[in-house]
């Protein structure tokens, strides 16, 4: 098993978490180009909930490594919850990314993260928040975050194209914060009986409505694309239910002919107390072609919601929560996406791919291994 070596020239190994004069020491790279190949095509993989500590499961890292060799992606998306509560210092968070980059970055794939509801958890012990973790992030290589869109709430909000063969943008990349957990209050009210999950806000939705269309204007037409978010949008349970209120299994068959619904659902959706207005934004601009996130490991369904796709992509990491017993690692895998820009909407396939299909081994236990060396920076 390839665990994934250390690229040179990558990321700082600093001890304490990096301040802002200190992130500003951190290497800079001009960032790689994304392009469509030759041939016209473009693979996207997305790994969600790598989800562990500096000790991660060595699982993990054979799953990511054996998707990476097989689909031979052009971008990786790590779409949140890319480490846990379980790093206690400054230096452990360092080993936790370090460990679930490394895979690309030995390989020279470009990727790209978002956030999840987890990343933060363990920030009262090591000092390290999401801005922070963003700039070690980008003092990797082969990573392709650009700078957080400034005054949206969140971090790493932004948006990158990939070029068509021709030089001319041929398809679009919208990366979320879909945030943590609600506050204990809001307006003088709490938040009992509700989800207590957290929500895309108003000034996120703006923002991608707004650059949406900036993009149209500078480019003369809708550019297609994808969105990742971590936490899912109301709108998953509407679809799978075909219905905002019905539960039952009628509803649901219902839902799966109408939106054309495959994959599993083993666990309720988690979304915030609130639908933030972001599918209707989305639909309404008529660019983004599916919306896919994680946060809920044993779901791997995806269906067309009124021209959307909106889909998860199952759960990556092995040292996190899976299905019961025995078939707890089942799921885990990697979503893989298809591009191709002759095709009407460019995204012409998606489908999953699971530890399974490799043979890494599913045994419900614990393999947790030292962490990767930290690279020299």
């Amino acid at each position: 098993m390839a665990l994934g070596g250390a690229a040179a020239a990558t990321a700082a190994a600093t001890a304490a978490a990096p301040d802002t004069a200190a992130a500003a020491t951190l290497p800079r790279y001009r960032r790689p180009r994304l392009r469509f190949g030759r041939d016209g095509r473009f693979t996207i993989v997305q790994f969600n909930d790598t989800q562990d500590d500096e000790r991660i499961d060595r699982r993990t890292l054979e799953l990511m490594d054996a998707v990476l060799d097989d689909q031979r992606p052009d971008l990786v998306i790590l779409n949140g919850d890319n480490l846990t509560g379980g790093c206690d210092t400054a230096r452990e968070v360092h080993q936790a990314m370090n460990n679930v980059v490394q895979p690309m970055e030995s390989r020279g794939i470009p990727w790209a993260v978002t956030f999840g509801n987890h990343d933060e958890d363990n920030l009262h012990l090591n000092d390290v928040d999401e801005a922070q973790m963003l700039a070690f992030y980008r003092s990797y290589e082969h990573n392709v975050n650009v700078a957080t869109a400034p005054g949206v709430t969140g971090q790493g909000n932004s948006q990158f194209l990939i070029d068509g063969t021709n030089g001319r943008p041929a398809f679009n990349i919208w990366l979320l914060d879909s945030g943590r957990y609600a506050p204990e209050t809001l307006a003088g009210q709490d938040f009992e009986g509700y989800p207590t999950w957290d929500w895309l806000r108003g000034d996120q939705v703006s923002w991608y409505f707004r650059t949406s269309e900036a993009l149209e204007r500078r480019h003369r037409r809708k550019i297609p694309s994808l969105m990742f978010i971590h936490i899912p949008l109301w709108e998953y349970r509407f679809m799978w239910f075909g219905s905002v209120d019905g539960r039952t299994d009628a509803d649901h068959a219902r839902g799966a002919e109408r939106h054309g619904i495959v994959g599993e659902r083993n666990e309720d959706e988690c979304p915030g107390p609130f639908n933030s207005g972001m599918f209707s934004a989305i639909q309404h601009r008529g660019d983004v072609k599916g919306v896919f996130c994680g946060h809920d490991h044993v779901n791997t369904y995806v269906g067309d919601y009124y021209g959307v796709l909106l889909g998860y992509a199952g759960n990556t990491g092995f040292g996190t929560y899976g299905l019961s017993g025995d078939e707890r690692n089942r799921l885990r895998g990697a979503r893989v996406y298809t591009l191709d820009e002759r095709a009407d909407g460019v995204l012409t396939d998606t489908f999953m791919v699971f530890a399974a299909d490799y043979g890494i081994d599913l045994t419900a236990d614990d393999q947790s291994i030292d962490p990767l060396p930290l690279p020299r920076g």
